[in-house]
C-alpha cells in the first residue's frame, strides 16, 4: 500500500503535466494561429485544435490495444510523451523556417496529439491498475485534469506575453519531464495481459466495448464531460476576449475559473463517489450542467460570467470522477487500457464536437447562440441517457453504494 501511496501522486503528476501542456496554448490560440501562418482568427483556432483532437479519437484505441497485448505500459507512456515533446517542438520551430503553409502545420499538429494521447490514455491506465479504489484513483486523475486545464490556462495567458511561440517550448519540456516522472513507476498490468498470440490478444482488447455494451453509458457522459471544455477552450476563449475586451491573460484567468473548483473538487467528489455510488453524481450534475453552460452566456457583465464558470466547474467536479470510475467498475482487469482508450476517444470526440459545434454556431449565429445550442445539447443527450443509466448490469460494481 505503501507503494500505491507513492506512485499515485506521480501518475497524477505524469496526467497533470500532459494537461498543462495541452492548456498552455488556449488563452492565446488566436494569437499562436496567426503566428504559425493562419489568416483567420475563429476559423483557423477552430481547426488548429480540432487537429489534435481528431488525431486523439483515431489513436486512442490504438495505444490501449497496444499495451494491454504487450501487457506493459511505461514504455507505451514514455514513447508518447517524447513524441509529443518532439511534436511541440516542431510547431514551434517548422513552420518559419521551412515557410510551411497552414495545412502543413496542421498536419504536424496530429501527429502531435496521435503521440500525445498515448502518454495521457496509459497513465489513466496505470491508475486504474492501482489498488486502493476506484474513486480514489479516479479521483487522482480527475484532480490531476483538473489542476492541469485549472493552472493550464492562467499560466499560458502569462506566458504569452513572452511571445506566441514561446507556450509551444513550456509544453514540449513538460512533457519530455512526464516521460522522465513515468520511468519511476513499476508496471502493473495484470499479468495475464500479455499474449504470445498478439494478434489474437489485439482483437479481444478491440471487442472490449462490444462484449460489454455498458461500458456506452459513462462514455456518454464522458462525452458531455469534455463537450463543455472543447466549446470553452475555443468558443469561450474568443467569447470572452471580444464580449468584454479581454487580453490573453485575463482570459487564462476567466478559463481557471472554471478549471480551478473542477479540479480542487475532484478528488473529494471522487471519494464521495466510493461511498454513495456513481449513480447520483453523474445524474444530479447532468441534469444541470447545460444549464449553468447557458447561464455563461447569458451574464451581462464579466463578472458575472466568472460566477457562472465557477458553478460550471463544480459541476464537472462532481460528474468528472465518478464517470471514470464507472469505467474501471465496469472494465474487465485485462482489457482496462483499452476501456480506458474508448473513454477517451468519446471525450475526445465530445472535445472535438465542442470545438467545431460551437465555432460553427459561433461563426454563423453569434455567440449567445453557440452558448445555447451547446447547453441544450448536454442536457438532452444526458436526459436521454439516464434512464439507460440506471438499467446497467453493474456485476458488482458500487454504481447504485452500498
Amino acid at each position: 500500500m505503501t507503494s500505491v501511496r507513492r506512485d499515485r501522486p506521480i501518475l497524477a503528476a505524469v496526467v497533470f503535466a500532459v494537461l498543462l501542456a495541452q492548456v498552455l496554448l488556449y488563452p492565446g490560440v488566436p494569437d499562436l494561429v496567426a503566428a504559425v501562418g493562419a489568416t483567420t482568427a475563429l476559423d483557423a483556432s477552430m481547426w488548429f485544435l480540432a487537429a489534435e483532437f481528431a488525431a486523439f479519437v483515431v489513436c486512442a484505441g490504438l495505444w490501449g490495444a497496444l499495451s494491454d497485448t504487450a501487457g506493459r505500459r511505461v514504455p507505451f507512456v514514455v514513447a508518447g510523451a517524447l513524441g509529443g515533446a518532439a511534436g511541440y517542438f516542431a510547431l514551434a520551430l517548422l513552420p518559419a523556417a521551412l515557410s510551411l503553409s497552414f495545412p502543413a502545420v496542421l498536419a504536424i499538429r496530429v501527429l502531435q496529439g496521435a503521440t500525445t494521447i498515448g502518454a495521457f490514455s496509459l497513465s489513466m491506465t496505470m491508475l486504474m491498475d492501482l489498488e486502493g479504489g476506484h474513486g480514489k484513483n479516479m479521483g487522482a486523475a480527475g484532480i490531476a485534469i483538473g489542476l492541469g486545464t485549472a493552472v493550464g490556462a492562467p499560466l499560458g495567458g502569462q506566458i504569452y506575453g513572452f511571445g506566441p511561440l514561446v507556450p509551444l517550448y513550456a509544453a514540449g519540456v513538460l512533457l519530455v519531464c512526464a516521460a522522465g516522472l513515468a520511468l519511476l513507476i513499476p508496471d502493473r498490468a495484470p499479468a495475464d495481459g500479455a499474449s504470445s498470440d498478439r494478434r489474437g490478444r489485439v482483437s479481444r482488447a478491440l471487442a472490449t466495448l462490444s462484449d460489454r455494451p455498458s461500458l456506452g453509458i459513462p462514455y456518454v457522459f464522458g462525452f458531455l464531460d469534455r463537450f463543455t471544455a472543447g466549446f470553452f477552450a475555443l468558443v469561450g476563449t474568443v467569447y470572452f476576449r471580444e464580449a468584454f475586451g479581454l487580453d490573453a491573460a485575463a482570459t487564462g484567468l476567466m478559463l481557471g475559473l472554471f478549471f480551478g473548483p473542477f479540479a480542487l473538487l475532484q478528488y473529494p467528489f471522487g471519494v464521495l463517489s466510493d461511498r454513495i455510488g456513481r449513480a447520483i453524481p453523474i445524474a444530479a450534475g447532468s441534469a444541470l450542467y447545460g444549464i449553468a453552460v447557458v447561464g455563461v452566456g447569458l451574464s451581462p457583465t464579466v463578472e458575472v460570467a466568472g460566477a457562472a464558470m465557477v458553478v460550471v466547474g463544480v459541476i464537472g467536479a462532481l460528474m468528472a470522477p465518478a464517470t471514470m470510475a464507472l469505467v474501471t467498475d465496469l472494465a474487465s482487469d485485462t482489457a482496462r487500457g483499452t476501456a480506458m482508450a474508448g473513454f477517451n476517444v468519446f471525450g475526445s470526440l465530445g472535445f472535438l464536437a465542442g470545438i467545431l459545434v460551437g465555432g460553427t454556431v459561433a461563426d454563423e449565429f453569434g455567440f449567445l447562440a453557440a452558448f445555447v445550442v451547446a447547453g441544450a445539447l448536454e442536457t438532452a443527450i444526458a436526459l436521454v441517457s439516464i434512464p439507460a443509466f440506471f438499467r446497467i448490469d453493474t456485476g458488482g460494481a458500487s454504481v447504485f453504494g452500498g
